[in-house]
């Protein structure tokens, strides 16, 4: 049944892999025929739902119904903000719930403070002797406390999961990546000095000896430098520091080019839903993150994404690399602002400094997409043989997680189809790819290569919570959102530790995993 039914729906559905298709943002990947179900109206009842839990997903799909008539236009309401006038009318302020008036309490017998403090004293009397005051319709309602506490035990009860979790500082999303740990505490050891002075000299040699910066650069390139560092590791600068300025200026002018030659196009009829798409996804690139739903932001990725389609018609515009810009914007960003990049005004910024990060973010951008457009041409085969070689890849690494998503029939292009489109981001911090994109920088084939390894090791840092799964659905919501809010420097160093661990292990594998 679930064969005919995916059979179904590859021929009423147009929408093959690497054509344009919606992305309804970090936490929700694009729709799979076989997950995204809805149940049936004659659902049975609470009581039964365990004992006919889908165990498989052929149990799971005799179980449910498709979805899969709503139209984009509906996708695109969903996504819609919400306005005003469309939220349910609340009271105003006049009609608050008023102060309790002061009154003698009933049946109370008034004892003496014992308490060690003000918390003890201002401690809610008993629910047989308090009384609560609330408004309806006009008339003050007086309840028993009783009554009243019914209402808030979910909330307290959801309070005491929150406290039981380990508690851990917020980290930015962005600023002063570098200069944090796992746990968001500034560090600046001697150690960081010492190879923030050898970053330093190395850049400053008439010929930087690019080798060595690359054996510098896997472990993490500083704040301070990592603007220059990755200008030069993706090849956007040459070594030779004398040309540098000469090379940067011929660029730079080289893309505005492009904008006057070709940027007006956007509205013709060649590529009007190419730049429809793009001005689609803009607003979707990093929602949480203030930096990227500035007007003068959104604008600069448009021009960036849009130059880049039309100059590379093999593939042109496909949803995921808009993601790709993010982090060469916010590190070129980071060389002029010292404060919350997450939050900085892009439009307080003179004029040439903002056409100089565009320009830059764009050329870096080409030179990586350079080494994996294959992802993006048509049918997306880059994709496809990764997704492929990782399945090997884990198979050889750790047959019990292989053998349990055959178990509940899990195939490895529904979660991981996304990580190799995105390169990860969208299940990591911005925080985290910066840094994890110091190692790809630095490794000759960092993100076409290197990056399988890194999605091994990324899957098996989850054994635990997956072999802890016992269903379809369970697996899959786990793989599509895993927890990594609070990851950061430490661990996306012990996960490329392992990742480099397997690289040379299985150093025997097939070529096809270097496609």
């Amino acid at each position: 049944m679930a064969t005919d039914n995916r059979i179904h729906f590859w021929r009423k559905n147009a929408k093959v892999p690497g054509s344009i298709q919606p992305v309804y943002g970090a936490q929700h990947p694009p729709l799979d025929p076989r997950i995204h179900r809805t149940f049936p109206k004659d659902t049975p009842k609470a009581n039964n739902l365990k004992s006919k839990k889908a165990s498989s997903f052929h149990e799971f799909a005799r179980s449910t119904n498709d979805a899969w008539d709503i139209d984009d236009e509906e996708d695109e309401d969903f996504l819609a903000p919400i306005h005003p006038s469309s939220l349910p009318p609340t009271l105003p302020s006049t009609h608050q719930v008023p102060p309790l008036p002061p009154q003698q309490p009933i049946n109370t017998t008034i004892e003496p403070d014992t308490g060690p403090g003000p918390a003890d004293r201002l401690a809610p009397p008993t629910a047989e002797v308090r009384l609560q005051h609330e408004e309806a319709n006009g008339r003050v309602v007086v309840k028993s406390s009783s009554e009243a506490q019914l209402n808030t035990n979910t909330v307290r009860s959801t309070l005491q999961k929150q406290q039981s979790l380990p508690v851990r500082p917020i980290i930015p999303l962005v600023a002063r990546i570098s200069d944090q740990n796992s746990s968001g505490a500034p560090i600046m050891t001697v150690r960081d000095k010492s190879r923030l002075d050898k970053f330093k000299y190395l850049l400053s040699c008439p010929n930087t000896d690019l080798e060595e910066l690359r054996k510098h650069s896997w472990s993490g390139i500083p704040r301070e430098v990592r603007p220059i560092t990755w200008r030069l590791l993706s090849g956007y600068l040459p070594v030779n520091m004398e040309r540098r300025d000469l090379v940067l200026k011929r660029k730079r002018d080289e893309y505005f080019g492009f904008i006057e030659q070709y940027y007006h196009s956007r509205t013709d009829e060649t590529y009007k839903d190419t730049y429809r798409q793009i001005h689609i996804d803009i607003p979707r690139t990093n929602p949480l993150i203030p930096l990227f739903q500035q007007p003068a932001v959104q604008e600069v990725f448009e021009r960036i994404l849009f130059i880049w389609a039309i100059r590379h018609p093999a593939s042109g515009y496909v949803q995921g690399i808009n993601d790709l810009v993010t982090p060469f914007f916010v590190v070129f960003l980071s060389e002029f602002v010292e404060e919350d990049v997450e939050n900085f005004d892009v439009a307080s910024l003179p004029l040439d400094t903002q056409r100089n990060i565009e320009a830059d973010s764009f050329w870096c951008m080409t030179k990586l997409l350079d080494g994996i457009q294959d992802n993006y041409t048509f049918a997306q085969p880059g994709i496809q043989n990764k997704v492929k070689a990782l399945e090997e890849l884990v198979s050889r690494i750790d047959e019990d997680i292989h053998n349990y998503f055959k178990r509940y029939e899990v195939e490895y292009l529904q979660f991981a189809f996304r990580w190799m489109n995105n390169l990860l981001m969208r299940e990591l911090p911005l925080r985290c790819t910066i840094r994890l994109w110091d190692t790809y920088q630095a490794e000759q084939e960092g993100f076409s290569h290197f990056h399988l390894y890194v999605c091994a090791a990324f899957l098996i840092e989850w054994r635990k919570e997956i072999l802890s799964m016992v269903d379809f659905q369970g697996l899959l919501m786990l793989l599509q959102n895993l927890p990594t809010i609070h990851w950061g420097n430490e661990e996306v160093g012990l996960l490329l530790a392992e990742a480099y661990r397997l690289k040379y292990m299985f150093a025997d594998a097939p070529n096809h995993y270097k496609r």
